[in-house]
């Protein structure tokens, strides 16, 4: 039985790929934090995204266990309109503190090759 996702779910996941964005280079920034907060001020989901990116802080789940995750709720829910939008938050969030590293840089690209097929 293959049951559709929700906008929640798909939302929660963005806030799990926050967090492992956030995470890949061993701590996250605040920084980061009022990045994300300022991405989200006029976004329609920021509070489900917010709750998802505190709730794996406070679980200090691994930056892969969080991203496998939530790429499979992305390719489980299939197309949507809002990746674009995750992808460019990934992107400021990872530039907020000291540029893009390597890892944040590979990760962001990971990503893209993931998500190609629904994007």
């Amino acid at each position: 039985m293959d049951l559709k996702l929700t906008k929640v779910q798909l939302h929660d996941a963005f806030g799990e790929l926050l967090y492992a964005i956030a995470m890949v280079d061993g701590e996250i920034q605040q920084e980061e934090v009022v990045k994300i907060e300022e991405l989200l001020a006029d976004h329609e989901a920021a509070e489900a995204i917010k709750w998802s990116f505190k709730y794996e802080v406070g679980k200090q789940k691994t930056v892969l266990d969080a991203y496998r995750k939530a790429i499979d709720i992305c390719k489980h829910y299939g197309k949507s309109a809002d990746y674009p939008f995750l992808l460019e938050m990934l992107k400021d969030v990872a530039e907020a503190s000291n540029g893009l590293d390597e890892n944040e840089r590979a990760m962001i690209h990971q990503i893209e090759i993931d998500l190609a097929e629904v994007l």
